[in-house]
């Protein structure tokens, strides 16, 4: 039987200590968020939390082993510096979801604004929509997937994260460049799919992109 905290009547603060209590563990409902911001921040432990509608910045933040599903948008910064766990949006997220993140599972099944994925470092990102301007900048590690389109400059500077899109891309960032789809990376994104829900693509419809590694050294030609 889960727990019910409603945001109209008990306070967004309350409600962060309440989940952050230690040895909690169990299922967490959170009522009338009404575009609240930090709703569910900076969880760890194994707890499973439902948001019951739209919320505002930095939504289950810092999130570690925790499951959190928001039903409706979020807001910027969603699941930012995420550690483990999952963060699932029904709806669509505003700019920087996902950033910085570390490690575990965030999906969007809607559209993802600018900036998303950027500095990765770990984490899985799976967007059922389409995702903005210069996401995954300076991605380091873990993958992106995309099942709609990407905007300009994706993957600007990225390192060694790994991009998955099905639709267009407008532009690609200093550095990205189209990569081969090898077995071993249709088998991965086969399972990222699948773990996210969208099981029924065929990952041979996207285009893997990654870095073109010129920019790891010094070279003259680029510099101003």
């Amino acid at each position: 039987m889960s727990t019910t905290f409603d945001l109209a009547t008990t306070p967004l603060r309350e409600v962060n200590a309440a989940l952050h209590a230690p040895g909690i563990s169990g299922d967490f409902v959170i009522g009338n968020p009404q575009g609240a911001h930090n709703v569910a921040v900076g969880l760890d432990a194994p707890v499973s939390v439902t948001v019951e509608g739209h919320v505002g910045y930095y939504a289950a933040g810092m999130n570690q082993r925790a499951d959190v599903t928001i039903r409706g948008n979020a807001g910027t910064g969603l699941a930012e510096n995420m550690m483990s766990g999952t963060v699932h949006v029904t709806g669509n997220a505003s700019q920087s979801a996902g950033a910085t993140g570390r490690g575990g599972l965030l999906v969007v099944d809607g559209d993802a604004a600018a900036r998303c994925g950027i500095s990765l470092k770990g984490l899985d990102v799976v967007v059922g929509g389409s995702v903005g301007h210069m996401s995954a900048f300076m991605a380091q590690r873990g993958r992106m997937v995309v099942r709609g389109d990407a905007g300009d400059a994706l993957g600007d500077s990225i390192y060694e994260a790994r991009l998955y899109v099905r639709g267009r891309v407008q532009s690609l960032g200093a550095d990205c460049e189209p990569k081969e789809m090898r077995a071993e990376h249709l088998e991965e994104l086969a399972d990222l799919l699948k773990t996210a829900g969208f099981e029924e693509d065929d990952p041979a419809s996207y285009t893997r992109y990654g870095s073109a590694r010129t920019l790891y050294h010094f070279h003259s030609d680029n510099t101003y």
